[in-house]
């Protein structure tokens, strides 16, 4: 059902725990299926630092959280805004159908981070 690289992220997942003092913090949900994710963002110089997640799902909704931080550590944040939840779930070589929709928030995670970013910072 699920692929190597989602059990790997499921079972190993990177960069979670929150940022003191983060400058973008993003939190989305799916009320049908209870996912909440959280990131946060560490941003200098228009590149993000670091990112770090909190996630309540499923495998999979842990799995892309931890891919889309992968993905974004070292990005500015033109480059992180192209992310999409297509792009993190091909990253992970595919999920199924069912979860696409509901445990594939991540990349709308990230968007309100760095929309809170830009906020803040505006």
């Amino acid at each position: 059902m699920y692929t190597d690289k989602v059990m790997d992220h499921f079972s190993n997942p990177r960069n979670v725990g929150e940022i003191e003092n983060a400058n973008g913090v993003g939190e989305v949900g799916n009320a049908s299926c209870g996912d909440i994710m959280k990131i946060y963002l560490k941003v200098e110089d228009n590149v993000i630092q670091d990112v770090k997640f909190k996630t309540f799902g499923c495998g999979a909704a842990i799995a892309t959280s931890s891919m889309v931080t992968e993905m974004a550590i070292g990005k500015t944040i033109d480059e992180a805004l192209v992310l999409t939840n297509q792009t993190v779930a091909e990253a992970l070589d595919g999920l199924p159908p069912a979860k696409m929709h509901c445990s594939n928030l991540a990349a709308d995670a990230l968007h309100e981070a760095i929309k809170n970013y830009k906020e803040q910072n505006a």
